[in-house]
């Protein structure tokens, strides 16, 4: 039997941008499908606590989005938990730069992988209950997707590829599926092998008319947005990003 409450997958939601996305669409009293790939422990707690308000809400699901066929497994585990799916957020994502006289097919394979193929054959296998409940998509892609970022070439052809797929999908999919774009300015800074430097942050905080960064609440505000308030917004892409946009 179909739960009453609507359900929605978010990638990478076990930190950082993700797991405020799932905070917040909890909040609005929806059960919340976390994803993972290698975080099993943070995962673990915030469905803890999730479910500590409200029993039953939160589920773990762990698969590496690189792989084909953990991509197909996380469909049939996410349509499964509930017995339906009414919104697929795709949030992972890989970054790290890949200067184009350095870049190799890894390179290429990790970026496209994860940013882009993994999305698509996600929703292709999430679609039948997507349809069915006449849910939505929302894609996480980012401001250099149209303004790229030196040295990160295969990065921003990776959610170019997510922009266009987003409004693709919009028409595709209409008017049973809506789909839409958040596109985050400066938020975190990368974590990892990929470091911003203190003089390259303010710099781009110096062209920021907010003149400051934003928050994980900010970027998870805008898809709960398209998600819960929006019926009648489908393939826009939102920038969320202090303005940045506006001086790149």
């Amino acid at each position: 039997m179909n739960t009453l409450c609507p359900v929605a997958l978010i990638t990478g939601s076990a930190h950082r941008l993700g797991a405020a996305t799932a905070s917040r669409l909890h909040q609005r009293g929806w059960k919340v499908l976390i994803h993972h790939r290698s975080r099993p422990q943070q995962a673990a707690d915030l469905a803890a606590k999730l479910n500590q308000a409200r029993a039953d809400s939160a589920r773990v699901l762990q698969a590496d989005l690189s792989v084909a066929d953990e991509v197909t497994r996380l469909a049939a585990d996410a349509t499964s938990a509930w017995n339906r799916l009414d919104a697929v957020v795709n949030n992972a994502s890989a970054f790290f730069p890949t200067a184009t006289p350095k870049a190799t097919p890894d390179d290429w394979s990790a970026l496209m992988d994860t940013n882009l193929r993994a999305p698509f054959f996600l929703v292709q296998a999430c679609l039948p209950t997507l349809q069915a409940s006449r849910g939505n998509i929302v894609n996480l892609i980012d401001i250099y997707s149209e303004r790229p970022l030196a040295d990160h070439p295969l990065y921003c052809a990776s959610k170019a590829g997510l922009a266009a797929l987003t409004k693709s999908w919009a028409r595709e999919l209409a008017p049973h599926v809506r789909v839409n774009g958040v596109s985050p300015g400066a938020i975190l800074w990368p974590e990892g092998d990929a470091p911003i430097s203190p003089d390259y942050q303010q710099g781009i905080l110096a062209k920021t008319p907010l003149a400051r960064t934003g928050t994980p609440d900010d970027i998870a505000g805008a898809v709960t947005f398209l998600i819960c308030d929006a019926p009648f917004i489908t393939g826009q892409i939102l920038a969320v990003d202090g303005g940045r946009s506006l001086n790149m």
